[in-house]
């Protein structure tokens, strides 16, 4: 592991002896002959924006060295309970936003892994490790699992607390997974949606089976609609000729749908309540470091702290309307909406994380999504595609997500 690390630098802190010692207490557990969990014995990366009361977290930030909290996350907590090792803290980019870490593409160390959560999507693609958690507020989960060809799952809004968290934004903030397979996928939520009072977005609710659903076959086969958003221009030549391809692989299964007028200007909506929450919560750090700030993250504050309150309010109320229209289609005719997860392959050259905007709309209206590294350029760098599902119906997406998986394979194979 230390020589894959040492080309794709997915790690922000790695204690081997640290992480081998949970690991004999997890066999010494399991040797006792108590119960153990269903993540017994398994390790996790946690991205370095997630509390974790024996690492440091550090949030990307030069702001934030050495800080050690004293208590997980409850993310964290969840997993431990579960019997996960938690092997350290991956990469974020700078307080989970645009300026890059240090983290490289494991298919190309010259090309982006994503971000913000860089080290957790390179993680898993480099073998490092079989789960991670990540975050995401605009496209910090599904566009890294794209770049780096693993599967990563962006829940409703709320459905896992955020509970010892960096807070960016409340209304967009979501905890992000990421896998090798949906069955691994489906595995790691179960453990950890919930409620938790510490975190208001959460509900009770009923327990979630995301693996038997998951795991099932649907009722009927899926039908999807493609929508391409109003960004589709921003797609490159490559992706636009994959989605021709897979359209024509789902056939009868795959109908094309225009965005409904009202969601056109969702993405100016987003930007407003991300930059203005971004710049209540980073407060202390622009008043007393601004100057030890990136030049983006300073200027995305700068402009958070110009929103109006009128202007931030309007945008938040348009979200529910936009919420209620995609609801209306999925209880008439759709079971999930495919979409691009990235304009493309992961772009050349590590001084940017690639462009969020596909993902903006779906987190926006807290819809689940996950990335199915279904497709790959020209250049062999893995190409996700995005499935997006309607709130709170999670499992089932990953369970159209495993069809869409064997749809795919069955029409190629009876292509050759």
């Amino acid at each position: 592991m230390r020589d894959t690390d040492a080309r794709v630098q997915a790690w922000a802190f790695l204690d081997p002896e640290h992480a081998l010692a949970q690991a004999r207490a997890a066999d010494d557990v399991r040797l006792s002959g108590q119960p153990v969990g269903p993540l017994h014995g398994v390790p996790v990366g946690i991205k370095d924006i997630i509390d974790t009361a024996d690492m440091p977290t550090e949030n990307g930030s030069v702001l934030h060295a050495g800080r050690t909290p004293s208590r997980d996350a409850t993310v964290v907590a969840r997993l431990r309970g579960a019997g996960a090792v938690i092997l350290g803290k991956t990469v974020t980019t700078e307080f989970a936003t645009y300026t890059p870490g240090k983290t490289r593409n494991p298919h190309d160390p010259e090309h982006t892994p994503g971000g913000s959560s860089s080290g957790s999507a390179a993680a898993v693609a480099a073998g490092m490790v079989p789960l991670a958690l990540g975050s995401q507020t605009n496209g910090s989960v599904i566009r890294p699992a794209s770049f780096c060809g693993v599967w990563g799952f962006k829940p409703t809004h709320g459905l896992i607390p955020r509970h010892g968290i960096l807070a960016l934004s409340r209304t967009l903030d979501h905890v992000g997974l990421f896998a090798r397979g949906v069955e691994d996928l489906a595995l790691l939520a179960e453990q950890l949606v919930g409620h938790d009072e510490r975190d208001p977005d959460t509900r009770p609710r009923a327990r979630l089976p995301f693996v038997e659903v998951a795991a099932g076959e649907p009722p009927l086969p899926p039908m999807l609609a493609l929508v391409k958003t109003p960004l589709w221009e921003r797609a490159d030549a490559e992706t636009k000729e994959a989605f021709a391809e897979l359209v024509e692989h789902l056939g009868d299964r795959v109908e094309e749908l225009e965005l409904f007028p009202s969601a056109a200007e969702a993405w100016q909506w987003h930007r407003t309540i991300m930059e203005a929450e971004m710049a209540a919560n980073l407060e202390r750090e622009w008043e007393t470091g601004r100057d030890r700030l990136s030049e983006s993250l300073r200027a995305q504050l700068a402009r958070g702290r110009e929103v109006r309150a009128l202007d931030y309010q309007r945008a938040r109320a348009r979200i529910r309307p936009v919420q209620d229209s995609f609801l209306e289609l999925f209880e008439q005719r759709y079971d999930a909406i495919l979409t691009p997860a990235a304009p493309g392959t992961a772009p050349p050259g590590l001084a940017s994380t690639g462009d969020p905007a596909f993902c903006t709309l779906w987190t926006l209206c807290g819809m689940p999504a996950v990335s199915v590294p279904l497709m790959q350029g020209a250049a062999g760098l893995p190409l996700g595609v995005q499935l997006v599902g309607p709130r709170d119906g999670d499992a089932r997406l990953l369970r159209t997500a495993r069809w869409l998986v064997a749809r795919v394979a069955g029409s190629a194979a009876s292509a050759t």
